[in-house]
């Protein structure tokens, strides 16, 4: 049976489209890339797109009308969520990790097998803040993709008063984006990875050692971002 949604709830939805384009027209966006990321993005490489749950927004609007595919939680406010992307341009697959998070998986690989980027915010969708759970290492080793950390930071910027301090630049802010190195599962920095190499890291991941290796890669990867997001806010003046 389809789920039923309020009925003003696609109306409510193409408010907040119109609204994310129109504060976005005011931004002035400066971008710091990794030379690695731009010479990998121009020879035509896809990728697992991560950034923190509250650099979402900023995120949302620089990759608009790409195609994207992104990971929406199940959530109450997922519904509405995915209707504000969908107008900006993305599909959508629903799930997460704590709620219907397989069929989340599948929906993105899906996406995958039709060649459009990825993207996933590691800490979401109800935290904890800034920590990375499984979901972009995962979906890497499921697509033999390499995972883009990107930052973002604002001046003057809102961080609201939510789980994940979302962040809303003011009208007219200066923006700077951040994509860092591409990364393997493994967060070594290296050649775009073989079909080959990704079955080899998921029949490694049998053996007795696997949790502690996936621990370690977590936590290499959430310092990778931290450091980035960290360089990014103190570029623009940001408190970090």
């Amino acid at each position: 049976m389809r789920a039923r949604h309020p009925w003003w709830l696609s109306l409510a939805a193409s408010l907040g489209a119109v609204f994310v384009r129109l504060l976005a027209a005011t931004w002035r966006f400066r971008f710091e890339d990794a030379p690695e990321y731009t010479r990998a993005l121009q020879r035509g490489e896809r990728f697992v797109y991560s950034c923190w749950h509250s650099a979402l927004l900023v995120l949302a609007v620089l990759h608009r009308n790409e195609g994207v595919a992104v990971l929406v939680s199940r959530h109450r406010d997922g519904e509405l969520i995915t209707r504000v992307l969908e107008r900006l341009g993305f599909v959508a697959a629903r799930g997460s990790s704590t709620r219907g998070g397989e069929a989340g998986v599948r929906g993105m690989l899906a996406w995958a097998d039709q060649g459009r980027q990825l993207a996933i915010t590691p800490d979401g969708p109800r935290g904890p803040a800034e920590q990375v759970k499984d979901g972009a290492l995962y979906l890497a080793e499921r697509t033999a993709r390499r995972v883009v950390p990107v930052a973002m930071a604002a001046r003057p910027v809102r961080a609201l008063r939510s789980w994940d301090r979302f962040r809303v630049p003011w009208p007219f802010a200066r923006v700077l984006v951040a994509h860092g190195a591409p990364l393997e599962p493994t967060l070594e920095p290296s050649a775009p990875p073989a079909p080959a190499v990704a079955v080899g890291v998921a029949a490694a991941a049998e053996n007795d050692g696997a949790a502690d290796g996936a621990g370690s890669a977590r936590a290499r990867f959430e310092q990778v971002l931290a450091e980035l997001t960290r360089r990014t806010r103190l570029a623009v003046g940001e408190r970090v």
